[in-house]
């Protein structure tokens, strides 16, 4: 398999796309590439993660289920992500102000690195990393 892109782009199934967007452009600020609907119904909202793209999507109708909610050891399958980022502290103080629950509160998991993890509106976590290097 050869690239043609430096990045991933991930997907997240919501029924809430506008309560999703506060969290992840607002809150978070990653920036608004663009709106398109989606084949079948509904609407991906594509936000700008570096090379990656962080698709919200709204399905029309609504998926049958909800996922399981509880990061790493509620289940198996894809149970967090992470964004590299600078000012951990000032952006997990940011996300608690707008009342976001931060699961896992800043700690430096190895020299020069550390974490923090919030669970956005749908309880999907969130790992935000800080490398000091």
């Amino acid at each position: 398999m050869k690239l043609t892109k430096q990045g991933i782009d991930l997907g997240i199934v919501t029924r809430d796309a506008a309560t999703m967007l506060k969290f992840y452009h607002e809150t978070l600020g990653l920036p608004l590439e663009t709106t398109i609907p989606m084949p079948g119904g509904g609407t991906m909202h594509r936000l700008k993660v570096g090379e990656s793209i962080v698709k919200i999507v709204e399905t029309d109708p609504s998926p049958s289920a909800d996922a399981i909610p509880g990061g790493i050891r509620a289940a198996t399958g894809y149970r967090y992500w992470t964004l590299t980022i600078e000012a951990l502290a000032d952006c997990v103080a940011r996300c608690e102000a707008a009342g976001y629950k931060t699961v896992v509160p800043c700690k430096t998991i190895r020299p020069g690195v550390s974490i923090a993890i919030i669970s956005d509106p749908d309880g999907n976590w969130v790992e935000l990393l800080e490398n000091a290097h």
